[in-house]
This record gives structure tokens, sequence and C-alpha cells, in this order.
């Protein structure tokens, strides 16, 4: 210590100028004080350069969540390098305080300005908004989310360059910052988008929700939503719908109502999807506006919303005292009302809807109303406020009811002060009788007295195949949808006994079981399959009779024929020749018992005339040949002899003398 000249401090939670906190970085003065630390400007005495010291408050720091969270997104942060974030230099622990080294941005917050110099022109909110978007933008391309997007998060350094901090850095509990079920911190309850409030869920969306609030806030002078109860805040989120900036500041023109419209829809999914997004929304809007209107600035948000919010004042003016009995004083000048606009402007008498003096006495009894009236309001907006912050309207969670019997779920509805509607639902996993889910879901916050959807399982969703065999294929697709099934594929097939279009078979078969939506197969029949004869013609008729039975035909063998041309024992011909046939249908094929012979007679002897006849009997021709003149005209030799076997149509040689 005697080295470096300054005093190291012990386990305090405030510091002092010239405190060395781990032995490095020396306290100059202080600089802000938060939920979760305080911040102070140092001096790095290593790198000789001044840090904003950020010092986690001891309460938090004794707790081992906080200080986890603390490392490890402070690490996160500090991957980010862009030129309008604040960078993070350092990280560590001294004596127990834990502590983060960043950038010393020297200029103003954004609440600052707001605060000093009230609603900003389109151009200067602009040039400030599309530096904000880009930061998001690469802190969303790194896998970080803000989820503290406000003014005071966004410095505009000396120069003009505008500045991000606080990223991906959790939030203390306070008045104004709100926890998920599971106490995860959220972010300051103005800024918060609807998911979180009641989830507790965030992504890059829930920034582009805070980024166009802030975008509004700018533009306007004033915040979207305001109330005296974290609560009630946080309701206006989820259920009023930010207003168009022009609704607050009139000037305002139509393409920044339409990108803070954008940014801040309740529906995270039709907002930009991240800052890269948003930022070209900012850039498009602004290439939307002309250079007066860029300029144009709101001539103040705080007479817009009292001249919104605040009734006309009458207040009368009294120039004679009324006579002791109350009644007017006929010489008394007649007191007409005077009619304030809550900037100071007088209204002309002429513009009021009755010019007609009113009684002396008569503001005695406008009083009086006034006063009632302003009575019943109070007494209305105090039973609302019960009603909807600790009365029946108060809000509620959802208890987790799941994979309890429905019974059990009604008791622990009721418990939180909710009704429960049954709706029973297929389902996969979850036991025949048990709750599946609830809308809204558990962890949802809702008002008391709520019907709760009550999801309970049927068990699995299944539907048995239906008889469709024998079913006209036509008919057979409505068949399946009427059982909650789908028509899959549907191929054809030829079928001897079910007649053409009608379901042969299905697949899976009849009664199965199958979830919904499932496909079945379907067997179209083509009606019986056309077989193509075969040609059996000079086939052995044991061939012929295989080729036939093979092709599920018939044979039929008709009696034989001799044939000159065709050997014995093989097909002359068949009926059909050609064609097709259907299964079992007969085929009639002729053999053939070979050429037709007869036996040679003997011929030897006989007169050629004799035997000229006898031949040609048989089917025989005659060839005559002559010897020494064959003056006797007798059968002398002959070509076949006798006893042998001759074709039918030969030719026989008889030798005559």
């Amino acid at each position: 210590m005697a080295a470096t000249g300054f005093r190291r401090i012990s386990s305090v939670s405030v510091f002092a100028p010239d405190d060395l906190v781990d032995g490095r970085y020396r306290i100059v003065g202080h600089i802000a004080r938060g939920g979760m630390a305080t911040v102070y400007e140092a001096l790095d005495t290593r790198l000789d350069r001044h840090v904003a010291l950020k010092v986690m408050h001891p309460a938090l720091a004794a707790d081992d969540t906080y200080v986890a969270r603390f490392a490890r997104e402070a690490r996160s942060a500090a991957r980010l390098s862009h030129p309008n974030i604040v960078a993070v230099h350092d990280q560590g622990e001294d004596d127990g305080r834990i502590f983060l080294v960043m950038e010393l941005v020297r200029g103003r917050t954004l609440r600052q300005v707001l605060d000093e110099d009230g609603a900003l022109s389109p151009r200067a909110a602009l040039d400030i908004a599309a530096p904000l978007a880009d930061a998001l933008a690469a802190a969303h391309a790194a896998g970080l989310i803000h989820r503290d997007i406000k003014p005071e998060n966004v410095i505009i350094r000396e120069d003009g360059v505008v500045k991000v901090t606080d990223f991906g850095l959790a939030r203390a509990v306070t008045s104004e910052t709100a926890t998920s079920a599971t106490d995860a911190l959220l972010g300051t309850v103005s800024y918060l988008a609807p998911e979180q409030v009641e989830s507790g869920r965030v992504d890059a969306r829930s920034d582009v929700y805070a980024a166009g609030l802030v975008i509004f806030e700018m533009l306007t002078g004033t915040k979207a939503f305001t109330g005296d109860n974290p609560m009630y805040v946080a309701y206006q989120h989820v259920h009023g719908g930010v207003p168009v900036p022009s609704s607050r500041a009139p000037e305002v023109p139509e393409p920044l109502d339409a990108l803070v419209d954008l940014a801040t829809s309740r529906e995270p999914m039709e907002r930009p999807a991240d800052g890269a997004a948003l930022g070209q929304a900012i850039r498009s809007a602004r290439a939307r506006l002309t250079e007066d209107q860029l300029d144009d600035r709101p001539t103040g948000p705080a007479a817009a919303v009292a001249y919104a919010s605040s009734p006309t004042q009458i207040m009368a003016h009294r120039t004679a005292a009324p006579d002791p009995a109350g009644q007017p004083d006929p010489g008394a000048t007649p007191v007409v009302p005077l009619v304030v606009r809550p900037g100071g402007e007088v209204v002309p008498r002429e513009q009021l809807p009755d010019h007609a003096p009113e009684p002396v006495g008569s503001h005695r009894r406008r009083g009086l109303v006034l006063a009632l009236v302003t009575a019943v309001l109070l007494a209305a907006a105090g039973a609302g406020a019960w009603w909807f912050l600790v009365g029946p309207g108060s809000p509620t969670t959802v208890p987790v009811v799941a994979v309890l019997d429905y019974d059990e779920a009604v008791a622990t509805l009721r418990t939180a002060e909710l009704g429960a509607v049954r709706e029973d639902v297929y389902d996969e996993t979850i036991p025949v009788g048990q709750v599946v889910s609830t809308d809204p879901l558990a962890g949802r916050e809702v008002r008391r007295g709520t019907d709760v959807a009550v999801r309970v399982s049927l068990g699995p969703e299944r539907y048995a195949v239906p008889a469709l065999v024998g079913t006209p294929a036509d008919a057979a697709g409505q068949v399946l949808e009427e059982t909650m099934l789908a028509l899959g594929e549907v191929t054809e097939a030829y079928s001897e006994e079910v007649e053409a279009g009608v379901v042969v078979s299905v697949d899976p078969t009849e009664g199965t079981e199958l979830r919904r939506g499932d496909p079945v197969a379907l067997v179209v029949s083509k009606g019986r399959e056309p077989i193509p004869v075969p040609a059996l013609a000079g086939e052995s008729v044991e061939d012929a009779t295989s080729a036939v039975e093979d092709a599920g035909l018939v044979i039929s063998v008709a009696e034989a024929r001799f044939s000159d041309s065709v050997a014995s024992g093989r097909v002359i011909s068949q009926t059909p020749a050609e064609g097709s046939l259907f299964r079992g249908d007969t085929v009639t094929v002729v053999p053939s018992k070979g050429p037709e012979t007869v036996e040679m007679p003997n011929l030897v002897g006989k007169q050629l005339q004799e035997a000229e006849a006898e031949l040609e009997a048989l089917g025989l021709q005659v060839d005559v040949e002559r010897a020494l003149g064959g003056f006797f005209n007798t059968v002398r030799a002959q070509s076949e002899e006798a006893g042998t076997r001759v074709r039918v149509g030969s030719t026989v040689t008889l030798t005559i003398v």
C-alpha cells in the first residue's frame, strides 16, 4: 500500500475518492447508484486511463446466484465489440466485492436529455434510435439479449456518439423491476414486453419492444404507460396496447406512428425479428419523411397530455355580493363564466355554448355538483383499484396441474380462486384421465375467478381401418376421411373374383388401429386378367398341353387328322388361333396322324385295266411302261412291292407285257 500511496479499502458498500480496488483501480468519484450496483469513475493505474467501475451491492454479492450470473453475463457482454456498445474491460472480486470495469462514457443519458429538453424532433429521435438498433443487432447476432432497454441505459456522448450500456446484466428487485416465477430478473416495468410480464420469456423481440417504447418517449416526451403501482403498469403492457405517438404529440408524422406500432406490437411475431430488422424499419421510416417533418419538434407533450386528459376549467368571477337573502343584486354586474384551457388560454365568450348570463348564486350549485361528481369518481377509482389490485379482479397465477387427475386439478385451481372447464383431448403419453395442459398455461397471471380450460387425456388417439374390401374405390376415400384416416397409395391388380373398380385389399389390414391422419393403401381390381393365347401349331401335343395349362387355360385335344405337312403327334391347328382368353377358358388343338397310307396290293398277272382301277381306288396314281410292245396288256411287274405301305397320292409304276 505504501508503494502506491493509496489506502486499501475494507468491505464497505460506499467508496471514497482515492480508494483502491483490486490494487489497480483508484476511485475518482461517484457517478450513479442503481438497483444492483453503484458506479464510480476510476483511474486504471496500470493503463493510465479513466474507466467506469460498477460495484455490486454487498447484499447481492452475498448471493451466489447473483454473483454467478454477474460473472457469466459480464464475460458474455465483454465479447461484444461495437462502436455503439459500452465496452467491458475487466471483471473481478476484491475482498468480497464484485466489480465490473467498463468504458467511461462522458455525456448525458437519454433520460437526462428527455428530462432537460423534453420531446425530441423526429431527426434527433431517429439519430438516437438507429445506433440503438445497431447495438441491439450486434448483441442479438452474438446470442445476447439486453433485457433492460430504457433511456437510462442509452448514453449520448459529448461528441454525439450513442452508446448502449448494461448489456445482458441481471437487474435487482426494486419497485420498478419485475421477476419471473423462477425469480429470473427481467427489467424495468415501464419497458417490459407483454411476454415478459406474462411468462418471463424473453428473446430479441422483447428488446425490440422496449426500443419501440424508447422511440415513443423520445417523440412525445412521456412514457407510453405510467402509474403509481408497477402491477398496473405491467397490466397495461399486456392488455392496453401502446398508443401511437401522435395521440400525445399531434406533430408526429404517420411513418413514425407506424414504426412505433410495428415495434411495440403485443404479438411478438408481428414485431421486427431482431435489432437488425428494427434498424431497417427505422431507416425506412426516415426515408419517408421530408426535411420539414424531420425538424418539426413537438411544441410540448405536457400541454398535449393535459389538454387530452383534463376537462375545461370553469371559474366564476364575482363583482358584487348577493344580498343577505341570497337573491342577486339587481344593480350588480351579471357574472359570466370564465373558461380557461389548461395552457392558460381564455376561451372567448362568443365560443361558449350558452351566452346567457347566469344567476349570481349558480356557481355555488355548480361547485356542489362538481364536488359530488368528484367524490363519485374518486370512489369509483378506489373501488376499481381495490377490485383489480387486491379484490376479485386482482391477478393470480395459474398453478401447475399437469399429470394430476381432473378432480385434483379442479381442487388446485379452486385454491388459486380459479374455475375449471374440462376439455377432453387425445395424448400419446399422458395416461387416460390425467391433465395434459391448461389454457392459460401454468405460470400465467390471470384475474381471480377466471375459468381455466383443463385439457384431460383420452389416451392415444387411434382409429380402426374400416372394412373397405368390396367397396367401390371412388367411395373409399370418403370413408377413410370420415374415420379420421387418410387415403394412401392406390394400386391396381387383376382379380378373378372382384369386378373392376372395386377394392381388393387394404394395407394395413382392416381393424388395425392407426393414428389420426395415417395413410391406408388400397389395391383396386382391374377385373379379370386377359391371357394371350399361345401359338401351338407344329408343337407336340404334350408341349402344347403344358403351354396352355401354364397360362392358366384349359386344353382340349380334338380327333387327330392326317396331314401331309405335319408330322404325326404334332398340332395341326388350334381354336382360337390368336387373341386372348380369361383364366380357365379352353384352347382346342387338332393333332396330326401324319400322312395317310394304304397297303400296296399284288397286281402282277392282272390286266392293266383291272390294276389301274384297283390302284386308283386306293388313291394312288398309275404310270404304265410297256415291254415288247405290251401286246398281251398284262402286268408283268409293279414299282411298289405288294404288302408295303404307300402314301396316298403317290405314283405306282406298272410294267405291261
